[in-house]
């Protein structure tokens, strides 16, 4: 099988990579992981995935079987300052891999955000709500979930929200650093979701792709909790002797307004190919078993 995987140096990108060079992932071996060709695409470094004809030119001669688009902008403050860079990533980049998958033959398996939903609800938005980001963010990412939708029908549209991992930028990492060189932290305490181990996320993006089974899913850890209880729960395990303190979203503003509740349900993989996400706390302890706490 011939794998693409986009957006190869970012923080899922590079869990994917691992596990075709391991040949097995956190959670099990899929099928795809067996006997797979992979070519791995940093996005901007090497070809834009903003520009169709770059990217059909770059892989005219590639066969592909199926493209894993973990390429996007994240940067949730950026997008609302950089709203063109924003679009052009995980809008117009999301449709131009979908043009490119149709052509191909190929199956795409695209990594879409929590933030497509408003935020106002108070139980786990199952995969049939109706989306209504209140971010450039949220909005530029439904965007490329609707052009996939237009553009190709072998697709798998996955959902996640508070992705952390090894490798990159993300809450796990600056609140080890935070509380280590501070001794302290206060983290808002009335925003509501679901952490997500990185390892989790791409094991489930393998077994779909080795499926026909298309359309939405949500893809998350277990469970929820806020980012006070996420951070609190960091430390603890990490045994850094830190405060962590809760405050309100009013306390701590950001130039972007986001979800106040976004717990995602997982009906569709529960249908499906099964739902073996680990519950939050079990899988960040498993993250720290795994890699430690000094992590760059």
């Amino acid at each position: 099988m011939n794998i693409l995987i986009m957006g190869a140096k970012g923080q899922l990108g590079r869990e994917m990579t691992d596990c075709f060079a391991r040949g097995y992932s956190a959670l099990g071996t899929p099928d795809i992981l067996k006997e797979s060709n992979v070519l791995c695409l940093a996005d901007i470094d090497e070809v834009d995935v903003g520009d169709l004809d770059a990217l059909r030119l770059f892989l005219e001669n590639q066969e592909i079987d199926v493209i894993f688009n973990c390429a996007a902008y994240t940067n949730v403050d950026g997008c609302e300052t950089n709203t063109e860079t924003a679009f052009r990533a995980n809008a117009l980049g999301a449709r131009n891999l979908a043009i490119v998958a149709r052509e191909k033959g190929a199956k795409l398996v695209h990594v879409s955000t929590d933030y497509v939903f408003a935020g106002d609800g108070d139980r786990p938005y199952a995969e049939w709500d109706l989306p209504a980001p209140i971010s450039a963010y949220g909005k530029s990412k439904l965007l490329g979930e609707q052009y996939i939708r237009e553009q190709t029908e072998r697709y798998f549209i996955v959902r996640t929200s508070w992705l952390y991992g090894k490798y990159g930028k993300n809450f796990v990492k600056t609140i080890l650093r935070v509380a280590k060189e501070r001794g302290a932290c206060r983290v808002v305490a009335d925003q509501r979701g679901n952490p997500t181990n990185a390892a989790d996320l791409a094991h489930h993006l393998l077994k779909l792709a080795t499926t026909e089974e298309y359309g939405v899913y949500h893809g998350t850890g277990n469970g929820e909790c806020s980012w006070f209880d996420f951070a609190a729960r960091i430390v603890s395990l990490a045994g850094i002797d830190a405060t962590v303190s809760p405050c309100t979203t009013a306390e701590y503003p950001t130039p972007t307004k986001r979800p106040a509740y976004s717990a995602l349900d997982h009906l569709a993989l529960r249908a499906t190919v099964g739902d073996e996400f680990r519950h939050w706390e079990d899988a960040l302890a498993a993250f720290f078993a795994e890699n430690g706490t000094e992590l760059d």
